[in-house]
């Protein structure tokens, strides 16, 4: 694959997603190291939309998740199940929305520049492997679409690197 992202000028958002879904599959594809897709994730996420931060962390011990491959500021190093945003949504096993962080009830300030925050996590096996994390400049920049999107996106994750 290309190293250039081909996105449509002016495209919605929905429409930049789905230009880049099969990107997206296309640099996983015969790719076994899940440290090396969740890196080129990110890049590609981060490309795309110009988000403050994007990135992963992964279950490494029992409720806590640990940074990953992340494209951004530096970032918090390990966060607790049921901590913050990231956690909330790897206790919890779904998507959350934030779009105002300092609203968030007990959030993490990794960065002072991050003002709405969308984390999809990645449950296989009934448990939370690794969370897909992204910061916004912006408040109120994340909305069902980019739950939609990106939730099919940690799909593509789960299925070669976590099958059921």
């Amino acid at each position: 694959m290309s190293e250039t992202l081909h996105v449509p000028e002016g495209a919605s958002r929905a429409e930049i997603y789905a230009a880049l879904l099969p990107q997206i599959e296309a640099v996983m594809a015969g790719v076994d190291d899940l440290i090396a897709n969740l890196a080129n994730v990110a890049a590609i996420l981060k490309e795309a939309f110009g988000f403050h931060w994007v990135g992963f962390y992964r279950a490494t011990a029992p409720d806590m998740l640990t940074l990953g491959p992340f494209q951004g500021p530096l970032a918090c190093v390990t966060i607790p199940f049921g901590k913050g945003v990231c956690g909330a949504a790897a206790s919890g096993r779904q998507t959350v929305i934030v779009p105002d962080v300092d609203a968030f009830p007990g959030h993490i300030a990794c960065s002072a520049l991050s003002k709405s925050e969308i984390v999809v996590p990645l449950v296989a096996g009934g448990e939370t492997k690794l969370v897909l994390d992204i910061d916004s400049d912006r408040t109120d920049d994340f909305s069902q679409i980019d739950r939609a999107w990106l939730e099919r996106i940690v799909d593509l994750i789960a299925v070669q690197h976590f099958p059921r």
